[in-house]
């Protein structure tokens, strides 16, 4: 648990999404070898595993290191999301995060994600409750619309609402989500994005923090839509190339970041790796979050596969890290920025 710890002024110009599967604790871990600054989210956790499951340290546990952190919540039960709040902001988490956005059809059935686009009233009401209960922000990440709802109205609606209800930030993901037809993997890319409803819905409501999410690949295109929106969150590409992380701090913050060559993030990360071996964790649930980390570089392609291949194996070790990381010669490159 990580109770008492103080909290960090928390500055959301540059947030990774949270993406189920994707954001556990050791991609965290990682990325934070890579960007000191950014907000880092975690999985979508639902309240359900919070109350009833065991242990909690499963779905909650972190290390400081991890801070700015966020907790996304799934749910819809008001006094549900309220205790799991509370609990999140007892554990240390800087921000609770309700998520609005999840399209997919198992989550749909419990009253999770995107479908609560159309309840308004029941998100307001769910979020005057989580702010009743803690001093941390509360925030909601949410679509432009759902189905056939009306992109202007319908979201100039329910923003409206759920602002009344007292939640002052919004991360908008620039798509439609298409509940009946199209799949999670096909909400992602195949409804079109639409950032000029994001960078009106700024310019409508300039008392609300208004974040703007989808699509976004570069730092060049964070700090385009930092011009026009409050802050940017970057989701798959993050993931998949996660040397952009390390140009975040200078370019979106003016700061130095931890790591000057791709080649020392990953030496930053094997303390951590020893560590999490010693607690009985696989190797290759932590190998695998890294494996883009040498993505268009000579060797990179032999340092996948060297993970790929070995990482899973009985008793699999930092030696196998190790030569992994041997497979790619030593680059003088800095981070990049553009």
């Amino acid at each position: 648990m990580n109770a008492g710890n103080p909290r960090p002024k928390l500055d959301r110009t540059f947030s990774v999404a949270p993406m189920m599967d994707w954001t556990t604790r050791d991609y965290r871990a990682f990325a934070r070898t890579l960007t000191r600054h950014a907000l880092l989210y975690t999985e979508m956790v639902t309240t359900g595993a919070i109350l009833h499951g065991t242990p909690r340290e499963r779905f909650l546990g972190y290390q400081t290191a991890e801070h700015p952190l966020a907790l996304q919540l799934g749910g819809s039960d008001a006094g549900e999301l309220a205790e799991c709040a509370a609990i999140a902001e007892a554990w240390g988490y800087d921000e609770v995060n309700l998520n609005v956005g999840c399209p997919s059809d198992r989550v749909q059935n419990n009253l999770i994600g995107a479908c609560l686009m159309a309840h308004p009233d029941k998100v307001a009401v769910a979020v005057r409750a989580m702010r009743d209960a803690v001093s941390i922000p509360v925030t909601v990440k949410c679509r432009i619309g759902i189905d056939d709802q009306d992109e202007d109205a319908d979201l100039t609606r329910f923003i409206q609402q759920v602002a009344d209800a007292g939640c002052e930030t919004f991360i908008v993901h620039a798509r439609k989500a298409w509940l009946q037809g199209l799949s999670p993997k096909e909400n992602r890319d195949v409804p079109p994005l639409n950032y000029p409803r994001v960078q009106r819905l700024k310019a409508q409501h300039p008392e609300l923090h208004i974040g703007i999410n989808g699509g976004i690949k570069t730092l060049a295109e964070c700090r385009a839509h930092l011009e026009s929106v409050d802050s940017v969150m970057v989701g798959r590409e993050a993931y998949q190339n996660p040397w952009l992380l390390a140009g975040v701090d200078e370019a979106l913050y003016g700061l130095a970041g931890p790591a000057e060559s791709r080649h020392q993030a990953a030496l930053a990360l094997r303390p951590y790796i020893a560590r999490r071996l010693a607690e009985g964790a696989r190797l290759n649930h932590i190998t695998r979050h890294v494996l883009g980390l040498f993505q268009g570089c000579p060797g990179g392609r032999r340092f996948r596969r060297h993970l790929s291949e070995n990482a899973h194996r009985e008793g699999a070790g930092l030696a196998v890290f190790d030569d992994a990381l041997g497979l790619v010669p030593e680059p003088q490159a800095t981070a990049a920025i553009a």
